[in-house]
């Protein structure tokens, strides 16, 4: 530790760092621009010079290393007068135009221009103009006139989202930062950027022009896609979601949002939006009001059970549905004397012993990691926060490997591909069990080519470092043989030391199994669900013909049933469905989304229900009691989380499996979603489906 002197109070930091560090640590502001804390060291706008005695002149804090006892003084007069002269320079071609950016009201340079700015100013040329670029349908460079050169968003491409998509050109007054070569943004954490431009100069392209920054409400919420879980600031004017920005958690997404968390709500306004009940009548589709539709609804499943008997209800529920939603649709199957619900809609393997399937170890932690094992996962896509996670971990010396059927970019160097056809995926993890058992000298498991030059290297990765993870993404969770995969994942985890775990593919793919949305003996799992023969199946979120394994196939058998009840904010299932219930997406409802690594996550209801749609916990609440299904007379949202959420989820966490390892060629392939083919929001959000990623993997 090196103790030095700021402003006159004893700090003392690590050995190694900044400045600024100093300051941060002790509370003292130091204004700046280029710096950021999740960032390298550019020191390119020297606004934070401060006076460092015995110096010759003012210092930048947040590229000047400590010293012990260093005295540095953040507010004299030549300190000052430093940041003001920046000032002026900074302001010499920044165009005037706060009336109408879009980061008025929240940007550092007009904040800090208030302190350090000049009431006038000496210079009378023409101020320079930077030619507007259209960089694709989420980022805005229309404003780069604005730009001060921090290169903030050059340095996050770098080092955060792992490809240089922007970069600076030219030298002097012609310099600027661009793509290359008329190159458009595609990285899919490309919203950040604009987070972190500290003036308008980069701005979102959904949002621009729609409100002020100091008209709208601010509201905490929680991403309902991938299973990270990232926390969300959504902001909201005239009932109406206009915004959606990080709300900072070290412990989750840190300071960062995948584009699908950010751009996503477009779908809340879309033209699909289900807004009043719908009945099918002879073949035409009639707007109802909800006693008609709930009244059709508790009719048809108790005629269904009545005269084909409870087994042949069904209810097929979207792991991207609150906890609390899950738990009432659970109890009104299995209260209607049916054991037939499941959220495993993507998966082959349905082999389940009871214990909740996770990350294995906390998200922070995948930071940290010195060596890891990726199987079945593009986990660039699949996963974007916790990739960038992966990233850092590599920027520190941390070493990736993969088995998947292709070798992906995941924007990091990755140390051993092993690239295998999905269906010999367990042979080949066999072959790297097989190699790790000849450095061990344990017996593995199953017969394995130790002598493969793939598996040696990954093997002998693993039997490295300290700390290392093994981590099955959702190809491999949907994979004919995802028991035998994870078999081997455990015995390769206990002989290297590594923990073992999921991904997971969606917002509460840990929640559904904590409030056991699976079925119990006797009941049908999603697999045999979608394959046909129900008499009546309840949808909740979900979407056969874009959520199945076999959607097409999957569509057409679900339409089979004598009822098809639709439970979704949006005009889903209308070819196959015989009753449309609206409910509330995540912004207008409360609820719980339990994330990879166990964590327990409730939010509120950020606006008002759209129309005469409703919170599904409510219709599910209501349709219980319709159907005298005993336990329904919660009153809160609350009184049902308390019922449906255990006090103590990690104690429910286990990734054990004791299934036998079946090494034979898989039959069939592994379904996976495409990035943003997820979920029922981000299919309907154009400014995504405009996107290369959705480009390559076709429109809804």
């Amino acid at each position: 530790m090196v103790e030095i002197e700021l402003d006159g109070k004893k700090v003392e930091v690590l050995e190694g760092s900044m400045v600024m560090h100093a300051a941060e640590k002790a509370g003292t502001y130091i204004p700046h621009f280029c710096y950021h804390k999740k960032l390298s060291i550019a020191a390119n706008c020297r606004m934070c010079l401060v006076d460092v005695e015995k110096a010759p002149k003012p210092m930048p804090a947040c590229a000047t290393p400590v010293t012990q006892g260093m005295v540095v003084r953040t507010k004299t007069d030549r300190a000052v007068k430093a940041q003001k002269s920046v000032m002026e320079f900074l302001l010499i071609n920044h165009p005037l135009d706060c009336p109408i950016c879009d980061q008025g009201g929240e940007c550092q340079l007009q904040d800090l221009a208030v302190g350090y700015g000049g009431s006038t100013s000496r210079y009378e040329e023409e101020k320079r103009v930077v030619i507007p670029k259209d960089v694709g349908p989420l980022v805005s460079m229309q404003e780069m006139s604005r730009c001060i050169a921090c290169t903030r968003c050059v340095r996050f491409g770098q080092e955060v989202a792992g490809v240089m998509e922007l970069g600076m050109s030219h030298r002097g007054e012609h310099a600027e930062i661009e793509t290359f070569v008329g190159q458009s943004v595609d990285s899919e954490l490309s919203g950040n950027m604009i987070d972190i431009c500290p003036v308008g100069a980069l701005t979102s392209k959904p949002f621009r022009y729609s409100a002020r920054t100091w008209e709208l409400s601010r509201r905490k919420s929680v991403s309902p896609h991938d299973a990270t879980g990232a926390n969300l600031i959504v902001q909201v004017k005239n009932n109406k979601v206009m915004r959606v920005v990080p709300l900072e958690n070290e412990d989750v997404n840190e300071c960062w949002i995948a584009d699908r968390d950010r751009f996503s709500y477009e779908a809340l306004e879309s033209a699909d939006r289900l807004t009043t009940p719908m009945l099918k009548q002879g073949g035409a589709w009639k707007e109802v009001d909800w006693q008609t539709a709930l009244e059709y609804v508790a009719n048809g499943l108790q005629g269904v059970k009545a005269q084909h008997g409870a087994q042949t209800i069904g209810t097929l529920a979207s792991p991207h549905s609150t906890a609390e939603e899950l738990y009432l649709a659970t109890s009104l199957t299995r209260g209607l004397g049916s054991q037939n619900i499941d959220t495993r809609l993507r998966a082959a393997d349905f082999q389940h012993d009871g214990k909740v399937r996770w990350l294995g170890t906390s998200v922070a932690s995948l930071t940290t990691l010195q060596r890891v094992l990726v199987i079945g996962s593009n986990i660039r896509k699949d996963q974007p926060l916790l990739a960038q996670r992966l990233r850092q971990a590599v920027r520190h010396g941390g070493k990736v490997n993969a088995l998947n059927g292709q070798a992906f970019d995941w924007a990091m160097p990755v140390a051993n591909t092993l690239v295998a056809d999905a269906a010999n995926w367990v042979q080949a993890l066999a072959d790297i069990a097989a190699a790790v058992g000849a450095i061990t000298s344990a017996a593995a498991p199953v017969a394995g080519n130790a002598n493969s030059a793939q598996a040696q290297a990954i093997a002998k990765s693993l039997t490295g470092g300290e700390r290392k993870a093994i981590l099955l993404g959702n190809a491999a969770a949907h994979h004919p043989q995802a028991s035998s995969l994870l078999s081997l994942a455990n015995w390769i985890g206990a002989q290297t030391g590594a923990t073992v775990g999921f991904l997971g593919e969606a917002a509460n793919t840990v929640g559904a199994q904590v409030v056991g949305a699976l079925p119990k003996a006797g009941g049908q799992n999603a697999g045999q669900m979608l394959a046909g023969g129900l008499k009546a199946v309840v949808l909740l979120n979900t979407e056969p013909a874009f959520d199945a394994a076999n959607g097409a196939a999957a569509a057409q058998a679900i339409g089979q049933a004598d009822m098809v009840v639709t439970l979704s904010p949006f005009k889903a299932n209308m070819d196959i469905s015989d009753v449309l219930l609206p409910i509330s997406p995540f912004t207008e409802t409360a609820g719980t989304f339990i994330n990879t690594e166990g964590r327990v996550q409730s939010f509120h209801g950020v606006v008002k229900p759209l129309g005469e749609t409703r919170p599904a916990w409510k219709v599910l609440r209501v349709l219980g009691s319709m159907l005298s299904v005993p336990g329904f007379d919660f009153e809160t949202i609350e009184d049902v989380r308390a019922q449906a959420i255990p006090a103590d989820v990690p104690a429910l966490l286990s990734n054990a499996c004791s299934a036998q390892v079946d090494v034979s060629p898989a039959a069939g392939q592994p379904a996976s979603a495409a990035i943003y083919q997820l979920d029922s929001l981000v299919r309907r959000a154009p400014s995504l489906q405009l996107t290369a990623d959705a480009k390559l993997q076709g429109g809804l």
